[in-house]
């Protein structure tokens, strides 16, 4: 017997994912939703928390259904629950079990440090423990906007590919609203082809999601 299997074709969606943290008594929350559709070669590129311009009733529904599977699989830790959205339409791709590089966002949006939190529900911590501190769903809200940026090291000349070669210069932006993940001592560093690209986590955070794209812009700059 053979085996075709299809898929049904979206032309105009958007990757949004809902980060989930559930601990081993079964207690699970979601830590809101980033919208990671900036990619080049399916891979994310730009990640923004919460989503913007997404309708509430898709919002809740996302977070209805991320909570669903985690709760019917017996979901413990972080993990990251994705989906594709097309207009009012969300589809199920995948459940990634850990921490993911955008979690940054999410951090900014919640001021819940999402590393510190797994290893504690791992340790057996309940999440309504102090040491992690969320007693219930409506403990986490979102403040703000952030934006994460990833710099790699490609070459724009070459349709952006991975390139390698020695780091000759780097200066670090800093400020208020601005959150670097690496990037020290990256001067005169050999960057190989065996590893990915990815050389710095830059993310900005601000009280609007303007404020947060300027902030950004301007520490680049």
């Amino acid at each position: 017997m053979r085996w075709c299997f299809l898929e049904k074709y979206l032309p105009r969606v958007r990757h949004i994912e809902v980060q989930i943290l559930g601990d081993l008594a079964g207690h699970i929350v979601h830590l809101h939703e980033r919208d990671c559709s900036v990619q080049r070669r399916h891979q994310k590129v730009v990640e923004i928390a919460p989503a913007p311009n997404l309708p509430e009733t898709v919002r809740s529904r996302l977070f209805a259904d991320a909570l669903k599977l985690a709760r019917e699989v017996g979901y413990h830790n972080a993990g990251t629950f994705e989906f594709l959205v097309a207009g009012e339409q969300h589809y199920f791709i995948e459940v990634n079990p850990r921490l993911q590089v955008e979690h940054t966002v999410t951090e900014q949006i919640t001021g819940i440090d999402l590393v510190q939190a797994q290893l504690r529900v791992e340790q057996g911590f309940d999440l309504a423990s102090p040491e992690v501190g969320i007693f219930s769903q409506a403990d986490v809200r979102p403040r703000g906007f952030a934006i994460q940026c990833r710099i790699t090291a490609e070459d724009p000349a070459n349709d952006f590919l991975p390139d390698t070669g020695t780091i000759v210069a780097y200066r670090a932006p800093g400020g208020f609203g601005l959150r670097l993940d690496g990037g020290d001592g990256l001067a005169g560093t050999k960057v190989s082809g065996h590893y990915d690209s990815l050389l710095v986590k830059c993310i900005t955070f601000g009280p609007s999601l303007e404020a947060g794209g300027q902030q950004g812009a301007a520490r680049a700059a």
